[in-house]
């Protein structure tokens, strides 16, 4: 019904919202024109620390992958090192500052203010992001939850969608790669009354590399084929001078295949959301949002090559709101007052399969699922005293959230008999959670500004945690729907410095302790089964640095990360043992020219430490430094010659290792990827 429904949704929304465009003839002065964009950020925003990618950076990548980008910011990481052609979708967690463990997302990632995680597993619908739909990346490693939401224990990820100033009317992009890839996207913008209205597309396929090495290669593997597309519809009208409607709906289905013929997976969505923007006296940011998703994945056997697991069906809707209000306080004061609500459901059908008969009988079908919902209240407010002549901002806010995980179940039936092995109900679970801010921004000269900020926040474990087991093999990770929520506390401090103009320098120190922390935890002895447990708390404390100049057509950035991140679990064996999949240094760097006219040049160099496949340090995915490059020549007309080049040093970048008497299973990154292409428009 979901797949029926939503269509009606995105047809008639925009209708509707543009229906209210004011009549005013194209050239008429009284014409109100719009951005999209959403309100101001408060004052108070830096004393987090935030990190900021232009839209330039956003079209200047080598993958043309939204994931690859946010690699900029040192810390960013997923549970894994493959990018979103490559990886499970269920893989495409988002984390920062080394707090990882498990590859849920303890990143609130929003985009235009919806948080975009799935609403049953909470990974990252990185292929549904084009970079060429945004306008800019927010970055803010730490900082609480604040008005974002629950969720943003490691930090917060805002993308923004371009601006009708930053949409051409028609735009497109061919590209063809190694290993017979594509990559296809077109979009149209064009005004409408006082307001714009915004179609894009792409379609990304290719044969995939061998992720498999070659002595562990057999008849059965294959390279990781993806095939994937998205859509996506923003229209944006006024309503008054000072207010406008804002609409966005994205539809996209992702395929891929890992590993062994048949070890197939696909998601897919249908998001739609609707906002409100008042930038009167009285300011208002209220959106409304739903979300229908779904998965599937087949397990195949590593020994016979049968399937032995179908995850056939996974449904979940998420939805939710917000309504944030700024009332006029006097000039040295923003004010957010508001409230928020997300509502998550979701249902697992899948059916086990005995691998080791030749028939590949069916053995036992299963079904679970369950509710999560959280609403919350929060204030917030940014003081600039006026007798400091604005050099000094104090920040500080508070939530209470109200949290319910509800209508848990477990079942499983006996494929052959239809006898019922296992039927588990469990115990509905609320309570109240509070949580809060305090910063300051002191700008002690035009070169030199302190920053300092104190906070905290919790994450619900996900459905997929919750209720869902899963293998890859050799280890099967189960289930706990015991699971607690968990909480973070954190504190910071910096400077950013601008010796000359164009130049900026920026130092961060930071302690976070999250408490009750999420890991995968090795339950067995063969190091094969391992289950979801909280443990008592993981403690992250590093440094992070990072650097830009823009002189003339050069421009440089360069971040480094330094994530000491120790999990405290007393009497487990993995007791002062970094997290599993968390390096301890991570590095990027850019160096691009890029004149008004002519052919520009775009380089980077990313650097990742070695880190530990699991709980026990018992496999170590080694260090790795991979160069990227693109390159475009204007040939007049609006059109481009672009070359771009992933890995170019052909580097070995393990993404998975996981040894079992002996015997090696490893999984590798993107090799030595090339592209050509041309360009309309952008």
């Amino acid at each position: 019904m979901k797949m029926f429904i939503l269509p009606a949704i995105l047809l008639s929304v925009p209708t509707a919202a543009l229906a209210q465009a004011p009549d005013d003839a194209p050239g008429d002065p009284s014409q109100i024109i719009v951005t999209g964009a959403g309100l101001d950020l408060p004052p108070g925003t830096p004393a987090y620390g935030s990190v900021v990618i232009d839209r330039q950076r956003l079209l200047d990548s080598a993958s043309g992958r939204i994931e690859s980008v946010l690699g900029d910011v040192a810390g960013f990481q997923q549970f894994r090192r493959s990018d979103s052609r490559s990886s499970n979708p269920s893989n495409q967690g988002a984390t920062l500052r080394a707090l990882g463990g498990n590859a849920s997302s303890r990143t609130l990632m929003l985009l235009d203010g919806v948080p975009i995680a799935d609403p049953f597993f909470g990974y990252i619908p990185f292929s549904a992001l084009a970079p060429e739909r945004l306008s800019v990346v927010r970055v803010t490693r730490g900082g609480g939850i604040g008005a974002f939401g629950a969720g943003a224990v490691a930090g917060t990820i805002e993308l923004a969608s371009a601006t009708r100033a930053q949409l051409p009317d028609f735009s497109a992009s061919a590209f063809y790669g190694s290993r017979d890839s594509t990559e296809v996207s077109a979009g149209l913008t064009q005004d409408l009354g006082g307001g714009y209205v915004s179609l894009s597309g792409r379609w990304d396929r290719g044969d995939g590399f061998q992720t498999t090495p070659g002595d562990q290669r057999v008849a059965a593997t294959v390279p990781a084929a993806y095939d994937g597309w998205s859509t996506n519809l923003r229209a944006v009208a006024p309503i008054s001078a000072t207010s406008e409607l804002q609409f966005r709906a994205t539809l996209f289905e992702d395929n891929r295949t890992l590993r062994f013929a048949g070890a197939d997976s696909m998601s897919q969505g249908q998001d739609t959301s609707i906002r409100y923007i008042n930038r009167g006296a009285w300011q208002v940011d209220a959106l409304a949002y739903i979300q229908a998703r779904n998965f599937s994945n087949i397990v195949i056997s590593s020994s016979t090559f049968r399937k032995s697991l179908d995850q056939r069906n996974t449904p979940s809707t998420g939805i939710g709101g917000k309504i944030e209000i700024r009332p006029p306080v006097g000039p040295d004061h923003v004010l957010r007052l508001g409230v928020d609500t997300r509502f998550a459901t979701g249902d697992m059908y899948e059916d086990a399969y005995n691998a080791n008969i030749a028939t590949n009988p069916r053995t036992f079908l299963r079904h679970a699922g369950g509710d999560q919902w959280t609403s919350g209240i929060f204030a917030e407010d940014d003081w600039t005293p006026e007798g400091l002549g604005g050099r000094l901002v104090l920040t500080g806010g508070a939530r209470a959230d109200r949290w319910s995980i509800r209508n848990g179940f477990y079942k499983e039936v006996n494929a052959t008999t239809s006898a019922v092995s296992k039927d588990f109900g469990y115990a509905d679970r609320s309570a109240w959670e509070m949580s809060g801010r305090v910063g300051a921004l002191y700008h002690a000269s035009d070169a030199i500004a302190l920053r300092a900020a104190a906070y905290s926040g919790f994450r619900l474990p996900t459905l997929n945690e919750l209720y869902r087991p899963f293998v890859v093999f050799p280890v099967t990770t189960r289930a706990n729907e015991a699971l607690k929520p968990e909480k973070l506390k954190g504190a910071e401090a910096g400077i950013d410095l601008t010796p000359a103009k164009g130049v900026t320098l920026s130092a961060t120190a930071f302690y976070n302790r999250l408490d009750d922390a999420i890991a995968n935890v090795t339950i067995s002895a063969d190091g094969n089964t391992r289950q979801r447990q909280n443990v008592n708390r993981v403690v992250a404390k590093g440094i992070e640095l990072t650097a830009s100049a823009h002189v003339d057509d050069f421009s440089v950035s360069a971040s480094y990360a330094y994530s000491h991140s120790i999990v405290h679990a007393p009497g487990a064996l993995f007791d002062g043992l970094s997290p599993a999949q968390t390096p301890r240094h991570a590095a990027s760097g850019t160096i691009a020219w890029a004149p008004a006219h002519g052919p520009s040049l775009s380089t980077t160099l990313r650097y990742t430490s070695k880190q530990y496949e699991d709980d026990l340090h018992k496999d170590v995915l080694p260090d790795a430094i991979t160069f990227d490059a693109i390159a475009r020549l204007p040939i007049g007309h609006g059109v481009s010659l672009v070359a771009r080049g992933e890995n170019l040093f052909d580097e070995r970048v393990v993404t998975r290792q996981v040894t079992t008497n002996g015997i090696p299973s490893t999984d590798l990154g993107t090799p030595r990827t090339l592209w050509i292409g041309v360009s309309f428009g952008g």
